[in-house]
C-alpha cells in the first residue's frame, strides 16, 4: 500500500515519466479488436465456446486487508460493538464477505508489513505490546493477529496470501513464519503456535515476499540486486520448511517507477529459479494522467493490460535467459481507484489507533472503470492467476462501516458480479467497435467486453462496458458453433450524474437495475447499453 512519502516521490518523477507514461498507458490491447465502420455502427463481437484460454483461476477476484486505518479495527475485528461476534469479528462484515465468496485475501500489508514483527501478534493478548507502525504512523494494538486473521479466513471461506517482512526482517524471520504456519509439531515454531492453543497448522499455501522494496518511501528500501538476493534466500529457507507454499517476488511498484521493468529484470535474476510468481501494482485516478476527462479516465483499464503483458515479457525474457522450463504467473496484488485521499490527514494516523485514513468515496465513474479493469484481468487470465482489490473494508475499500451496520460503495456491483459469473475460462473474443479520439492517445473502442464460459453448467457470462459519455450503442453478438438457449440474467450499472456516490443517508443512489433482456434471431444477439454504464449478461444453453 502507498503512502504519503510515495505521492511525494511520485511528483519527483513526474517530469521524468511523462512521455514514458504516454507510451505505457496506451501501446495496444491484448484482446483482439479492431475498428467497426463508421462512428455509428454497431459493436460486433464474435464468441465461440470452444476458443478460450485455460481455465480461471478464482484467485483471479481476490482481496486485501492491510493494518492501516479501520481495515482491521473497526472494519473486520470490533470487540465490544454491538455487531461482534463472540472473538470480536463484525458479524455483518463477516456474512457479506462469505456471501460474496472472496476466494483468497491478502494480508497483513502494504506498506505495514515491512515494520512488522509477527511474533508481536501472536500469543495471549495481554501480552501483545502496543508499538508504533512507522509506516501509517498510528499504534498498533496487536490484538489482531495471524491466528485471528486464519481463523477469520475460515469463517469467509477465504484461503490467506500471506505478506512476509522482508523490509526490516529477516530470511530466518519469514521461514520461522512459515513453520509457525504450517508445521504440526515437533519444532520450536510449531510448538510455539500449539502452545497458543491451535493443534492443526494453518497449510498457507501463498506467500508474498515483501511489498514495494523498490519504493523509497518503503521501510528497509534497498537495491534490485539487493532484495533478490534477499528473496532468494527467503525462498530456499520457506520451502526447506514447506516444499509446497507458492512464492511472490516483489515486482515494481509501477510504470511511474524510473526502474520500472529494470527492476523487475535484476530481482528476477536473482530469484527466478525460486519463486512462482512476480507481483504487480497499480491505482488509478481522474487526476494527472487523466487531467479530469473522464472519456480518457474509462479507458484506463487498457494501461493496465499494457503493465502485464510488458511485465510478463520481462519474466519470459529472463526465463529465455536462464533457460528455465518455469514459466512465471503474474500476481497483480494491488488494484484499485485511488487518487483522492492520497495526502495530509488522510494518509497520517497520528499516533492513533485505528485512524480514519484512506477513506476514499466512490462515484458512478469510478464503478464504470472497476468495471473495465475486471474484464483487463479477464482478458489476462491465462498469465494472471492471482489478483488483490485493494482493500476490502474501508480503506479504499467497496465495503464501508459505522457503528450501526455496513454500505456497500459503487465499485462493490462489478467487483460482486465478476465473483458471481465469472465461472469457468475467459473466451478468446473478436471485438470490432466504433472508436473515439482522446489527445495523446490511440483510438480508443466505444465497447469494452471480456466474456467467460462455464463449461460444466454451460453458462456463458458478458461484461460489458460502454465508455460513450452521452450514446447509447448498440452491441451485436454473433455465435460461431452454437448459441445459448436463454438469458438467465441481466444486470447494469448506469446513471446520469457520473459524480453520483452512495452514503449511510442514501446507500441505494447509485446500484444495479434489471436490463432488459436481449432478443436473439438464429446466431445473432442484439442489445443496445445504455451510454455511462457496466452491464452483466449471463445465458444458459
Amino acid at each position: 500500500m502507498t503512502s504519503f512519502t510515495r505521492r511525494r516521490f511520485l511528483q519527483q518523477a513526474a517530469t521524468a515519466g511523462a512521455a514514458c507514461s504516454a507510451n505505457l498507458m496506451f501501446g495496444g490491447f491484448s484482446w483482439a479488436q479492431t475498428p467497426a465502420s463508421g462512428a455509428n455502427a454497431p459493436t460486433r463481437v464474435y464468441l465461440d465456446f470452444r476458443r478460450t484460454f485455460p481455465p480461471l483461476d478464482r484467485n483471479l477476484f481476490g482481496s486485501f486487508l492491510e493494518h492501516l486505518g479501520r481495515a482491521i479495527y473497526g472494519g473486520v475485528y470490533e470487540p465490544g460493538s454491538k455487531l461482534s461476534d463472540p472473538n470480536g469479528f463484525r458479524k455483518d462484515v463477516l456474512d457479506e464477505v462469505k456471501h460474496l465468496a472472496v476466494p483468497i485475501i491478502r494480508y497483513p500489508g502494504g506498506n505495514f508489513v515491512s515494520g512488522y514483527r509477527w511474533q508481536d501478534g501472536v500469543g495471549p493478548k495481554k501480552d501483545r505490546p502496543r508499538v508504533l507502525d512507522k509506516a501509517w504512523d498510528s499504534i498498533e494494538t496487536n490484538q489482531f493477529g495471524t491466528n485471528e486473521f486464519i481463523a477469520w479466513c475460515r469463517l469467509v471461506g477465504a484461503a490467506p496470501l500471506m505478506g512476509l517482512n522482508l523490509g526490516t526482517g529477516t530470511p530466518e524471520q519469514a521461514a520461522a513464519l512459515v513453520e509457525y504456519c504450517n508445521v504440526e509439531k515437533g519444532t520450536r515454531w510449531s510448538d510455539l503456535r500449539r502452545e497458543h492453543g491451535i493443534a492443526e497448522p494453518h497449510r498457507v499455501q501463498h506467500w508474498c515476499l515483501g511489498n514495494e522494496m523498490d519504493g523509497p518511501w518503503q521501510i528497509g528500501h534497498m537495491s534490485a540486486t539487493e532484495y533478490g538476493l534477499k528473496a532468494a534466500d527467503a525462498a530456499r529457507q520457506m520451502r526447506y520448511v514447506d516444499h509446497g507454499v507458492q512464492l511472490v517476488a516483489c515486482g515494481s511498484s509501477g510504470p511511474f517507477m524510473p526502474t520500472y521493468l529494470e527492476w523487475d529484470r535484476e530481482v528476477l535474476e536473482q530469484c527466478y529459479d525460486y519463486v512462482d510468481g512476480l507481483s504487480l501494482h497499480r491505482y488509478f485516478g481522474n487526476t494527472r494522467e487523466t487531467n479530469g476527462d473522464t472519456a480518457k479516465y474509462l479507458a484506463m483499464n487498457l494501461s493496465m493490460e499494457r503493465q502485464i503483458a510488458e511485465t510478463a515479457a520481462v519474466c519470459d525474457y529472463v526465463q529465455g535467459r536462464k533457460r528455465s522450463a518455469k514459466k512465471l504467473w503474474l500476481s497483480f496484488d494491488e488494484w484499485n481507484v485511488w487518487y483522492r485521499t492520497t495526502s495530509g490527514d488522510a494518509v497520517d494516523g497520528k499516533r492513533q489507533e485505528a485512524p480514519h485514513l484512506l477513506e476514499e468515496v466512490y462515484n458512478l465513474e469510478d464503478a464504470l472503470l472497476v468495471g473495465g479493469l475486471i474484464n483487463s484481468l479477464l482478458r489476462n487470465s491465462d498469465r494472471v492467476k492471482v489478483a488483490c482489490l485493494a482493500q476490502l473494508v474501508n480503506v479504499i475499500a467497496p465495503i464501508v462501516t459505522n457503528s450501526n451496520g455496513l454500505l456497500r460503495q459503487t465499485i462493490f456491483y462489478p467487483y460482486s458480479w465478476a465473483l458471481q459469473f465469472a465461472r469457468g475460462a475467459a473466451v478468446k473474443l473478436l471485438v470490432e467497435s466504433p472508436q473515439y479520439e482522446v489527445p495523446g492517445m490511440d483510438h480508443l473502442p466505444y465497447v469494452d467486453v471480456a466474456a467467460t464460459y462455464n463449461a460444466e453448467s454451460k453458462d456463458f457470462s458478458v461484461f460489458v462496458l460502454n465508455r460513450d459519455l452521452s450514446k447509447a450503442r448498440e452491441v451485436e453478438f454473433l455465435w460461431e458453433g452454437s448459441a445459448p438457449s436463454r438469458v438467465v440474467e441481466s444486470q447494469i450499472l448506469t446513471g446520469d450524474d457520473l459524480k453520483a456516490f452512495n452514503s449511510f443517508e442514501a446507500p441505494q443512489r447509485v446500484t444495479p437495475r434489471p436490463f432488459e433482456k436481449p432478443s436473439r434471431s438464429g446466431m445473432r444477439t442484439r442489445f443496445e447499453v445504455p451510454p455511462r454504464s457496466y452491464s452483466i449478461i449471463q445465458w444458459s444453453s
